[in-house]
């Protein structure tokens, strides 16, 4: 029964993280896409696109962290280690096509794949700016 409680208890913060930084994601990469498109883009698509892209990115990391058995501070050496690269690429790649296939713009048109690029890096770029502020 506690294994059963600590899963439910996982799922739900997993969820909850996973919507926080969703929400962030996509308050950056929804001016991008109206910029680089423009034209508006439809904001529920493009947080429900983040909201899959964050939960598959958490996922990812938490696997990496869990690969490397550094999953308590400090983590210097999981920043360092190659699992961790490979699946921030990953993640990237997955949010980027995410972020392509399940947007569209108002017109009823899909969003360029240049675009969600632009997006993704914009997002990964002001993550990275955050956090290497607050660390």
């Amino acid at each position: 029964m506690q294994t059963l409680l600590t899963l439910l208890s996982t799922l739900l913060w997993w969820v909850l993280y996973g919507s926080i930084v969703a929400l962030f994601a996509s308050l950056v990469a929804w001016p991008v896409l109206r910029w680089s498109e423009r034209s508006n883009v439809v904001f529920n698509r493009v947080y429900f696109a983040c909201l899959l892209w964050s939960l598959f990115g958490l996922l990812l990391v938490g696997l990496a962290a869990a690969h490397e058995g550094n999953v308590r501070p400090p983590y210097g050496p999981l920043l360092a280690s190659l699992p961790l690269r490979l699946a921030l690429v990953v993640d990237m790649l997955v949010g980027a096509l995410l972020l392509w296939r399940l947007t569209p713009r108002v017109d009823a048109r899909r969003i360029r794949p240049t675009s969600a690029c632009m997006a993704m890096a914009a997002v990964t770029a002001v993550a990275f700016g955050l956090a290497t502020s607050l660390a």
